[in-house]
């Protein structure tokens, strides 16, 4: 345990009706693995990602809502966490931008939130409040194009991560196999694109991740199933490929689609989710050049792996199985990084996300 007066709380996602649960709490376990659930919040039609300020006590979860013609749109919404009963209390809920968002993000410093949306191929920037709740509306950047792949037919941004300056946020954009960096203005409240990384042709660059030393950065490519490397610069927000490798075993030949990457707190070990081959894959870091080394594939223990995440003092990985309707603890062996299935798994309606942190 971090402080004997915390706890271990986990906070899912998941595809759902705003008739039924679509936000869950759980308590973890950390000597079994064992989740224990405290709490769902009803409301919310696919609030599919969120992110968690364990720091103030908040969450930020997207949703989807919609034009009275039908027209769907985003959605976002903010919430308290009670550390001690692990429940969510709703603050407010606005909408955001003009198409049904994928991924949500918050600024280190906490003041600002950015949103994805996939099918509208746009990012949107938000203010915080200094009392949680989302505030107006900044900054909405359009993107345009297309790739050679038949689902890169338009812009299809997935995710928007700031960089460990606090300066740039850069957008992976699958759908014209661009990440865009993007200079955070401040004074006016505006995203600023500033430079650009072109991918290999029909990788699909979706999620990234930087190196707690700031030099490197990883991105997970969905079409292609690989994960690129880079080195990033901080002073002007640019990468510079250092290379690609496969996510999955050189004898598999069925359908694949890639989906979260995250690393340890240590920097030595890439992981990367497998949709199809359904596993998450583990990579050891060259910490002197940035390369990737295959070091293992484990089953998810379920199908479709959407998203995955270390907690926080890295003993744990916790996986999220859509079509498996579960999330499953994986114990991490602290000098290889290895995962294993500890046995623990908890039924749930096609998660999507899952975070945790100490309260």
């Amino acid at each position: 345990m971090n402080n004997q007066n915390e706890r271990l709380l986990v906070f899912a996602g998941s595809y759902a009706e705003s008739t039924d649960n679509g936000l869950y709490v759980y308590s973890l376990d950390e000597a079994t693995g064992e989740l224990t659930q405290t709490d769902a919040f009803m409301g919310l039609k696919n609030p599919t990602f969120v992110n968690v300020d364990a720091t103030a006590g908040r969450l930020y979860a997207i949703g989807e809502a919609a034009y009275s013609d039908g027209t769907k749109i985003g959605e976002a919404s903010s919430f308290a966490i009670d550390p001690a009963k692990g429940s969510l209390h709703l603050l407010n809920r606005l909408n955001t931008v003009g198409a049904p968002t994928c991924h949500i993000q918050r600024s280190a410093d906490s003041k600002y939130l950015s949103v994805t949306s996939y099918h509208g191929g746009m990012v949107g920037l938000f203010a915080i409040r200094e009392d949680g709740q989302i505030g107006e509306s900044l900054d909405v950047q359009q993107h345009q194009g297309h790739s050679v792949h038949p689902n890169q037919d338009r812009p299809h941004p997935h995710s928007s991560f700031y960089d460990p300056t606090g300066k740039y946020l850069l957008v992976q954009d699958l759908g014209l196999d661009r990440i865009y960096t993007y200079a955070l203005n401040e004074e006016e409240g505006k995203l600023e694109r500033v430079a650009e990384q072109v991918t290999a042709p029909g990788a699909g660059p979706r999620h990234l991740v930087f190196h707690p030393n700031g030099k490197y950065a990883f991105v997970i490519n969905e079409l292609n199933s690989t994960v690129t490397a880079y080195q990033y610069d901080g002073s002007n927000g640019t990468l510079s490929e250092i290379h690609s490798i496969s996510t999955l075993p050189a004898d598999y030949d069925g359908e694949n689609g890639c989906a979260e990457i995250t690393i340890s707190k240590d920097g030595r070990f890439v992981y990367g989710s497998n949709r199809g081959h359904d596993s998450i894959v583990q990579y050891e870091v060259d910490q002197a050049t940035g390369e990737l080394t295959l070091v293992q594939h484990v089953s998810t223990e379920g199908g479709h792996p959407r998203h995955f995440s270390l907690t926080p003092n890295g003993n744990y990985v916790l996986a999220a199985n859509r079509d498996g309707n579960n999330i499953v603890t994986f114990a991490v062996d602290a000098e290889s990084g290895k995962l294993t299935y500890t046995g623990k798994s908890i039924e749930v309606s096609k998660p999507v996300c899952v975070w945790s942190v100490y309260m």
